[in-house]
């Protein structure tokens, strides 16, 4: 699919947001593993979200869906059954390394694969502790999917994260869950948390310290009724709109405001983004609350450490963002970027080159210049949610129309991204 994005005069409005997708994923496995019944409201409407749902019918979890609202009927924790065929996780890196976890303590053997591009997505971090943990794991060349997983009793572990990965963290305590004793995680810096709250919310015993984790095996979950904050990860796009395009301003409603995932907010308005909360509550654990954005001067600014580790989804808009800002934007420590959806990194460079931006690429970064002005070109998402939507972004800034090619990848996470930003585009 190609689309069109015309210039904009200025964004203005009502932003109202999926459900975020990591706490979705996390709330629906959960749910399966737990006893009784969970009902989970604004689950998200991406697609990486719905083979989680699909991989959970498949082991035998039966469920409903409403609307955004979807019911599961839990199965306990080693209650899952065997699939009758592989699982397929599409594009989901989130479903592949958690479900892992879930998968290894179950009494049968599955396999679990997935699209082109996520067959390209490493699985040997979550191989390596759920080995050391008893399971039995096979992958193409040894670290690639699809993934056979021989379950069977897992043993707990003290296990240190190499680099900092919520999704391994999550794997590695998923998998704790159906051993007997203390499943304990050290993080070399803390990333989002969701996880631990959500395990904590459906009952297991979990402490937080620091970069440690203990979770107490063998726990009861129980259903819960849940409901899903707005993604601030596809908040982002809004957030960058608005402080790109002169005379916008925009509120976005019921969004995530969990401290694990403000390092977005803390960059921007570190680099002089006009950003206020106007509402705030607490809901299952997580923080939801209201953001008002409103076009300000952005100085651009350097990522890097552990800021790069906690913005590491949003680095491509920031690139945009970056490519207009008084000083510029520099990236390092973001490695990561290459073994994402895409190589995010070459990704955003040839896009930003194709609309006539100055970009420096380096094997673990970019550097891009600032004050740069963004022509009409021919862009392409490369198959990447994020790319789609960034260059959207960047395209509403253009000296011309912009197209878009693959832009329907923006349905992984997304599906109402286009109609969504046409609402508050005025032109």
């Amino acid at each position: 699919m190609q689309q069109k994005i015309s210039p904009a005069s200025c964004v203005e409005g009502p932003v109202r947001l999926p459900g975020d997708k990591s706490i979705s994923h996390r709330y629906a496995m959960l749910a399966a593993i737990a006893e009784g019944d969970s009902k989970i409201q604004n689950y998200s409407t991406g697609a990486d979200c719905h083979s989680t749902l699909g991989c959970l019918r498949a082991l035998g979890v039966a469920m409903e869906e409403e609307g955004t609202t979807v019911t599961l009927r839990g199965r306990g924790l080693e209650g899952l059954q065997a699939p009758a065929a592989p699982l397929d996780a599409g594009n989901s890196g989130s479903t592949i390394r958690m479900l892992s976890g879930i998968l290894a303590a179950q009494s049968f053997t599955s396999e679990i694969f997935g699209d082109e591009s996520l067959s390209r997505r490493p699985m040997d971090r979550i191989m390596k502790p759920l080995a050391e943990m008893g399971a039995r794991i096979e992958a193409r060349d040894g670290r690639y999917p699809p993934i056979r997983i021989a379950g069977g009793p897992l043993r707990p572990i003290e296990y240190h994260l190499p680099v900092p990965s919520a999704q391994v963290k999550t794997c590695v305590l998923f998998g704790g869950l159906c051993a007997h004793g203390q499943t304990v995680v050290h993080e070399p810096v803390r990333s989002r948390d969701h996880s631990e709250i959500a395990l904590r919310e459906f009952g297991a015993e979990i402490t937080m310290e620091r970069q440690r984790i203990v979770l107490e095996g063998r726990p009861r979950l129980t259903g819960r009724e849940l409901v899903v904050p707005s993604d601030l990860s596809s908040a982002a796009f809004f957030l960058v709109a608005a402080l790109l395009v002169p005379g916008s301003h925009v509120t976005i409603h019921n969004v995530g405001l969990n401290p694990t995932r403000s390092a977005l907010l803390d960059f921007l308005m570190g680099a002089g983004a006009s950003i206020r909360v106007t509402r705030i509550e607490q809901v299952n654990g997580e923080l939801i609350g209201d953001l008002l954005v409103t076009h300000a001067p952005i100085r651009g600014g350097t990522i890097e450490g552990a800021v790069t580790a906690a913005l590491i989804d949003e680095i491509p808009v920031l690139a945009v963002l970056g490519a207009a800002s008084e000083q510029g934007l520099t990236v390092r420590d973001a490695g990561e970027l290459r073994i994402k959806e895409t190589d995010r990194i070459a990704t955003v460079a040839e896009n930003l080159r194709r609309m006539g931006v100055t970009v420096e690429e380096r094997p673990d970064g970019m550097t891009i210049p600032g004050r740069q002005q963004f022509r009409a070109a021919h862009l392409d998402s490369f198959g990447d949610h994020r790319i789609a939507m960034a260059f959207s972004v960047a395209a509403l800034r253009a000296d011309g129309d912009c197209v878009i090619a693959n832009a329907d990848a923006a349905s992984v996470s997304f599906p109402e991204f286009y109609p969504t930003l046409e609402e508050i585009t005025r032109r």
